[in-house]
């Protein structure tokens, strides 16, 4: 069962917050920082209304706290608000992961606390992953296959209602390469360029 949870991907995880369920942990984490980059956004935008940012929602950097006062900012209540939100971004530079598993064994329902781990994955060998799994989401996020990139190519700009050949979207892809925030951020230029010479 916990191995079936491990694979969430990345649109069950965007369904749900865009439902409105969201989890008391997010441990994103991975060789890819576009799908990170886009949940931990959506959630930054998206989990409190903006007057309640102010004093609720917390970004720190792994290299400036400790993971005991990521537990210690967790705790907290939220103020005037149904939640708050904690995200530890270039969480590859936190220290002592185990200070963080006696909050993750038993997190508040309303926290978010959001981890963003980087080029790689939290080492397999501590307790917080498997315990993160059973009261919260865990996504992995993968570089795509050389194979994998048309696909994507198409299904972004289809969102926006463009189509586009394959021949186009290969073209692409094998000039871009993989980096997806690289691959988005041209294919947005190439929309608007669209857009404006239908004017």
């Amino acid at each position: 069962m916990a191995e079936k949870k491990s694979s969430v991907s990345f649109d069950s995880v965007m369904r749900d917050l865009r439902a409105g369920k969201y989890a008391p942990i997010y441990i994103l984490m991975g060789d890819e920082p576009y799908y990170i980059d886009q949940i931990c956004d959506f959630i930054s935008e998206h989990a409190l209304r903006e007057e309640e940012r102010d004093f609720n929602q917390t970004v720190v950097f792994g290299a400036d706290v400790t993971a005991a006062q990521v537990a210690d900012m967790a705790r907290r209540y939220p103020m005037m608000a149904e939640r708050q939100v904690v995200m530890v971004k270039e969480a590859q530079a936190l220290k002592n992961w185990e200070q963080l598993e006696h909050y993750v064994e038993k997190p508040l329902q309303s926290t978010v606390l959001v981890i963003c781990h980087k080029n790689g994955t939290i080492d397999g060998r501590k307790k917080i992953v498997p315990m993160a799994q059973k009261v919260g989401v865990v996504f992995t996020s993968n570089k795509k296959r050389d194979q994998d990139l048309p696909p994507f190519v198409e299904a972004y700009l289809k969102q926006y209602g463009i189509s586009i050949d394959n021949k186009s979207s290969q073209m692409i892809a094998d000039h871009i390469g993989s980096d997806l925030s690289r691959m988005t951020s041209e294919l947005d230029k190439l929309r608007l360029s669209l857009k404006e010479g239908e004017k």
